[in-house]
């Protein structure tokens, strides 16, 4: 294979695992650009997304019927997980300091994490996770597999589903408006909690879809499969602009494509190092991303 055929493939690797990315750094980006909380549990909902999908298709097979079941089963189970978290675990320390919230973000991420390795049913070893048959269809000197055609293509029906919602329907005009100004959005009659509660619910359905993507991309799951997913798609929301929706999108596939472009030209151990690097490089020339956009602060 030549350099500009193996650059080609790189470039459709990465789409597939920047989409992924892209997936669960919208539930990072969502939650901050309302309550300005960075929600480190946001990787381990998308590894217990991944353990439902897992079960039905254990039960029903890898059929698409089977399939549909597990993407409406872990998206189902996500949301109510994250309805439990923001009510008992972020509600009551909304108005304390915001160190407070990150450091229960983070236990909350290791309760996720270690409630997973002791459940009898579940356990600390990686399983094996079930796939279809992977199938290639060759594109002149490039290939694309139809695992990575379902990736690529539930990522972009997720997506245009969540910019319609926020950008033509009453509940995303609410979050837009509690994004805006909680305090005006209260006074204008928009439940905050609700709204609130409606943020984590849409991300944590985007992190169980992610989490059935990654898992068929990657096929074995354990218990602390989300930390790195996680951490990636953080740097994919910090990249883009934290708290813009299209910035997300667009730094989960950049990352994406940077770190298979790192595999394929440089080497595989230098993957998680790169895309840890492009966080502190966009951390020092521009901090707000690249859709981010500067905000005064008035005395």
């Amino acid at each position: 294979m030549n350099t500009g055929s193996m650059f080609l493939q790189q470039l459709i690797n990465g789409l597939s695992l920047g989409s992924i990315y892209a997936l669960i750094a919208l539930g990072y980006t969502m939650v901050y650009g309302i309550v300005k909380l960075i929600n480190f549990a946001h990787g381990d909902v998308m590894m217990m997304g991944a353990y439902a999908g897992y079960f039905v298709l254990i039960l029903m097979g890898v059929t698409v019927p089977g399939m549909i079941c597990a993407f409406l089963v872990s998206m189902i189970f996500c949301a109510l997980l994250s309805l439990v978290i923001e009510r008992f675990a972020y509600r009551p320390l909304r108005n304390a300091p915001r160190l407070n919230s990150l450091i229960t973000a983070i236990a909350m991420e290791l309760i996720l994490q270690n409630v997973m390795r002791v459940l009898p049913f579940v356990g600390p070893n990686p399983r094996q996770y079930p796939t279809m048959e992977l199938k290639n269809f060759n594109l002149g000197s490039v290939s694309i597999s139809n695992l990575q055609l379902i990736v690529i293509c539930c990522s972009i029906v997720l997506m245009i589903i969540l910019n319609i919602i926020v950008n033509y329907t009453k509940t995303g005009k609410a979050m837009r408006a509690v994004s805006y100004d909680t305090g005006a959005a209260s006074l204008m009659g928009i439940s905050v909690n609700k709204t609130i509660a409606i943020t984590f619910i849409i991300g944590s359905i985007l992190a169980g879809a992610g989490g059935i993507l990654y898992a068929t991309a990657y096929p074995q799951i354990d218990p602390t499969m989300g930390y790195m997913p996680g951490l990636k798609a953080f740097v994919a929301a910090v990249l883009g602009g934290i708290g813009s929706i299209p910035g997300a999108m667009v730094g989960g596939v950049l990352l994406g494509i940077a770190e298979t472009l790192t595999k394929g030209f440089i080497s595989s151990q230098y993957a998680d190092a790169i895309s840890f690097s492009i966080l502190i490089i966009i951390l020092l020339v521009k901090p707000t991303g690249i859709f981010g956009k500067k905000k005064t602060v008035k005395v």
